[in-house]
């Protein structure tokens, strides 16, 4: 048993299979905390990356799953969604929602449904990979499933 048997791998691995995509979640020992890491881990495009990130919005967390390769662009977003300020989320803050630390988060595997909204430049990619839960493990999903067990808002957001 290591330490990504349990804690929050453990509960991505889960919410994979109990979304019927399956446990496609692979563990680098180097660790894969940023996502020009990951691609290099994995051999891929870094444009086939998604980040997790979390923001801030009016004390709601606010889960965008952006192409590792992009910035958000808060201000398109916040007047897309007709919402105020979006701002980047303290550490604390994201670990209080989703159970991870940042640099580790998972589109899914959290205590509580986050609204999420999903970059659609990530649908040029066959094969995307996101984080599982921790600085070490990754998993593999297309654009299909990942929009399909996330329920996101698909948004152009860069």
């Amino acid at each position: 048993m290591t330490e990504h048997d349990d804690g929050p791998v453990a509960i991505v691995r889960a919410a994979l299979v109990a979304a019927g995509v399956g446990d496609t979640v692979r563990t680098f020992p180097a660790g894969v905390p940023t996502a020009s890491a990951a691609a290099e881990a994995l051999g891929c495009d870094l444009a086939a990356i998604t980040n997790s990130l979390i923001f801030d919005l009016g004390g709601e967390p606010l889960l965008i799953l952006a192409s590792g390769a992009a910035r958000v662009d808060t201000k398109l977003v916040a007047e897309k969604l007709g919402a105020g300020r979006i701002r980047r989320a303290s550490p604390d803050f994201v670990l209080q929602h989703t159970g991870q630390a940042v640099g580790g988060v998972a589109p899914v595997g959290h205590p509580e449904k986050v609204r999420t909204l999903l970059d659609t430049s990530l649908q040029e990619h066959q094969r995307l990979w996101a984080g599982a839960g921790d600085h070490h493990s990754m998993f593999s999903i297309t654009y299909e499933e990942l929009l399909r067990i996330t329920e996101a808002l698909e948004l152009k957001v860069r």
